[in-house]
This record gives C-alpha cells, structure tokens and sequence, in this order.
C-alpha cells in the first residue's frame, strides 16, 4: 500500500469553546496548532477560523491570518480551507419557512470568496443536504455547482465531502456536466447524526460506488474517530483526526491538542503496517504544487 495521508482538522465549526479548554481560537492559536499537528505526522491541515469570543467566523482576514502565520514556519504543509459555514438552517417553530436563531444560510458565493481570493491548496466542498441533528444542512445542486466553479476557475483542488449516498450521487452527476473534474478527492463524514453509520459495511459500500481511480479518506465523529481511522487505513483510504470532529482520547480524558490526536492515529496507522506521507509526498499524491 502507498503512504497514507493524515488530515488534521484543527478546530471546525460546531465544537465550543465551552466544551474543552484546548480549543484553538485565535488565528495565532489555529496556525501554532496547524504547525504542532504537522510535526507530530499530519500532512494537511484543514482550517475553519472563529471570532475572538470563539464563535465561528467566516471573515477572510482571519484566513489569511492563519495562512499567513502557517507559512512563516512550514511552507509545505497543504493547506485546506473550509467552505462549509453559511448552509445551516433552523427553521422557526410557529413558522418553518422563516428562520430562528442559529441560520447561518447564506450566498453560495459568499461561502467561497475566501477561497478566490486566498488560493489555498484544497478547499472542502459539501455536497449534503440533510438533516443534521436537530436542524437541516442546505447544498442544493445548484448552489454547489455555483461554488465549485469558483472553485475549480481559482485553481483550487475540491474535497468532496460525502455524508450519505445522495451526495456521491450528485458528485457524479457534477463530474459529467463539468461542473466538478472527475475522478475527484472524496471523504466520507462517518457518524454524523441522520448520515452514515459508522460500521465497516458501510465504509465499503461507499467505497465500492466510488468513480475508479478516486482518492478518498473517512473520519468518524466523536467516539468513532479511532476506529475509522484504523478502517479507513486498513480499506485503502486516508485519514482524518482532530478537534473538529472529536477532543478525547478516551471516554473522560480530554485531548490536550491536536497533535495528541495526531500522534495516536499515527500509532494506528503504524501498528497496522502503515506508513504516514509527509506534507511534500502528499503533494506528489495529490497533483500539488509547492
């Protein structure tokens, strides 16, 4: 088997400050996490960014920030940039038509300015629409057909990120219109409530309905993150762990930082024969330039 790639997904969206102390807040704190998390075996670093009281923010400044203060110290590291913010929706109690507190709905192309403008290496595209919890996640087709051309006409890779069946569909779909270059990167959300189950059958279903010649990596949420690293690894795939989708390394135990969370999903993959790709073999993987 080739080297395995491992994503680190620094801080994300939806995990409160209020939930762990380890956090990554500040850009400053993003990018010295980024940077720890690559030292310790992660070849790409997936960067949502937040406002200084932790909420999430979506301000292309505090991108640019966070790559900035990434690169001073590691050129190399493949930078990967949410374009997820901006597509949930609460619908209100008496009238669900109208919006509650919580929307974060917005522009499509409001959702990737960040991504014309900075050029990172990989930018996250959500095909899903779905029920998340207790609210509804929107990507209609034609919103991420309006995204991935920003997308592709920046010269930026898309990671397609899959919750459930539909949305491999729709990828397809977009590969044969032109609107997404096909084979495409793929990664599987696992445990995501109303997505995936996060049992092996379901890991080689998608990976079966896969186009041929496809990259993709998996990650659990929460408790599944381990072992769907162990899965993903040992079915061919890539790999993802961090604060985004899980802060413990055990039931009750906090992770202290993403590098915590790296170093144990480094062990995995090594205790199964595995090898992890640096950020420069990663690159040669991928297709990217420096």
């Amino acid at each position: 088997m080739s080297k395995t790639i491992l994503t680190c997904a620094i801080t994300g969206n939806l995990t409160k400050p209020e939930m762990t102390p380890h956090l990554p807040i500040t850009p400053q704190q993003i990018a010295d996490s980024a940077l720890e998390a690559a030292e310790a075996g992660a070849a790409v670093a997936h960067i949502h960014v937040r406002h200084p009281d932790g909420k999430p923010s979506m301000e292309i400044e505090h991108y640019a920030e966070t790559i900035d203060l990434i690169k001073k110290h590691n050129k190399s590291l493949i930078i990967n940039l949410t374009t997820g913010p901006g597509g949930r929706f609460v619908p209100s109690e008496d009238e669900p038509k109208i919006f509650a507190a919580g929307t974060t709905l917005c522009h499509p192309l409001k959702r990737v300015e960040h991504i014309a403008k900075l050029k990172p290496d990989i930018c996250s595209l959500d095909l899903n629409t779905m029920n998340s919890g207790p609210d509804v996640v929107m990507n209609t087709p034609s919103n991420a057909r309006k995204m991935a051309k920003v997308i592709r006409d920046a010269g930026v890779m898309p990671e397609l990120e899959i919750f459930d069946t539909g949305d491999l569909n729709l990828a397809k779909d977009m590969i044969a219109d032109g609107s997404l270059e096909g084979p495409g990167l793929y990664t599987f959300v696992m445990g995501v409530k109303y997505g995936f189950n996060t049992d092996p059958a379901t890991l080689l279903f998608m990976r079966s309905q896969l186009p041929a010649g496809a990259k993709w990596a998996a990650f659990g949420i929460s408790r599944a993150e381990f072992p769907i690293v162990g899965a993903a690894y040992l079915f061919g795939g890539h790999v993802r762990v961090g604060m985004e989708d899980n802060i413990y390394m055990e039931k009750g135990v906090l992770a202290q930082s993403n590098a915590e969370l790296v170093t144990r999903a480094k062990v995995i993959v090594q205790n199964l024969g595995g090898q992890l790709a640096t950020s420069a073999e990663a690159r040669a993987m991928l297709g990217l330039k420096m």
